[in-house]
């Protein structure tokens, strides 16, 4: 049985013709994704659905019960989750209804999928965009895992997420998808001279105005923050709201963003200071792209350089920010958090980089093309449960 076969027809007509090579290792696309879970490789009781499968990754969807405990854990070598969390559990709770998950508190969901994976088929996982600018703190756990969000090789069992709200109560239910997971055969060399190559054939980096941009590239391709608006009044980013109403997570377009948020405008000094405790949506000053042929995670730059933390939701699906001549990149939207101290941050510090990594071939599905992609073309987007103008 070999599942590995992967649908390799280009979807942009101007690819030359290696960049349809299909590679033995890297990222799976759509399409092998689909074939993993006709094959049982990924089942659930309840059919999983094509709106799950994304460019490269897969939707994983909340289970029927919840479990409030007291603290995060990790199981452990030859351990279960749900043997362990019986020493910390508070209440169990029936999800298949809205319910309202309290900010602060901790909860295990069992996810519907399951894992019984091929021995050279690892996977690891991130929250999902709009969970992420929610604030959702959202990590998954195997059994017998002793690290969060990673899925080994050939492993087989369930599947579970660590949920904690951190600013907002949010109403869930069974079904809702807050987590996504990532397939990969071995582990191809992220290099930066690949990465320049790329951006050479590609342009990964645009300027507002439809410029190329430089692109900054060392470990990745670094980002760096925009806090420099076009005039005094524009929008340079969000503050969340203490003691702000819970936000349901299915009611799209639904509530208003300053009963909400606090509004950033532009600063004389171009720099904010970041409060702790406080949570903010800020934007990149680069526009970036992703070709259908990779995909790309955020990583935090360097935990030496200040005081704060970046963008839980890290993956970058294919075709993000990228098309043919109508698109020339998005700003990254990024999740900020500052630990214990009050921070300044400067317009134009770098706060990340982005990791490329190869798909084994270019997906089927691409991000914004023929699929529901919240974020393409995004300036400085709140998730989409708030009201756009």
């Amino acid at each position: 049985m070999n599942p590995m076969k992967a649908h390799t027809e280009p979807l942009f007509p101007e690819y030359e013709e290696e960049k349809n090579t299909l590679y033995t290792t890297g990222i799976l696309p759509s399409q092998t994704i689909t074939q993993l879970t006709e094959k049982g490789y990924v089942h659930a009781d309840i059919e999983i659905t094509d709106d799950q499968i994304q460019p490269a990754s897969i939707d994983l969807r909340l289970g029927p019960m919840a479990y409030r405990i007291q603290a995060s854990f990790l199981p452990g070598p030859m351990a279960g989750v749900m043997s362990k969390l019986q020493d910390w559990l508070i209440a169990e709770i029936d999800i298949t209804t809205p319910t309202v998950f309290e900010r602060g508190c901790v909860y295990i969901v069992p996810l519907m999928e399951n894992m019984n994976l091929p021995n050279d088929i690892g996977a690891k996982t991130n929250p999902k965009s709009t969970a992420g600018r929610l604030d959702i703190f959202t990590r998954l756990i195997t059994d017998g895992a002793t690290e969060f969000e990673r899925v080994p090789n050939g492993y087989t069992g369930g599947l579970y997420a660590e949920i904690v709200p951190r600013t907002f109560p949010v109403v869930l239910r069974q079904g809702d998808c807050l987590n996504q997971l990532r397939l990969s055969r071995g582990k191809p060399l992220s290099l930066d001279s690949r990465l320049q190559k790329l951006d050479e054939e590609e342009i990964l980096v645009y300027e507002d105005g439809d410029r190329p941009g430089e692109a900054s590239i060392h470990n990745g391709l670094r980002l760096s923050i925009n806090l420099q608006g076009k005039s005094d009044s524009e929008v340079i980013g969000y503050r969340a709201k203490k003691h702000a109403p819970a936000i349901d997570f299915r009611k799209i377009n639904q509530y208003t963003p300053t009963d909400f948020w606090e509004v950033i405008k532009n600063s004389k000094n171009n720099n904010l200071i970041l409060n702790p405790d406080d949570f903010y949506i800020l934007g990149s000053k680069e526009k970036i792209r992703v070709p259908p042929h990779y995909a790309a995670e955020m990583v935090a730059y360097d935990s030496s350089i200040g005081e704060f933390r970046i963008h839980y939701a890290g993956f970058f699906d294919p075709g993000f920010g990228y098309g043919q001549s109508d698109i020339k990149g998005s700003h990254a939207v990024l999740e900020v958090r500052s630990h214990d101290v009050p921070f300044i941050i400067e317009d134009g510090q770098t706060v990340g980089r982005l990791i490329y990594e190869r798909l084994m071939a270019p997906s089927k599905k691409v991000y914004g093309v023929n699929i529901a992609s919240s974020y393409q073309c995004q300036g400085l987007s709140l998730s989409k449960q708030f009201r756009r103008n």
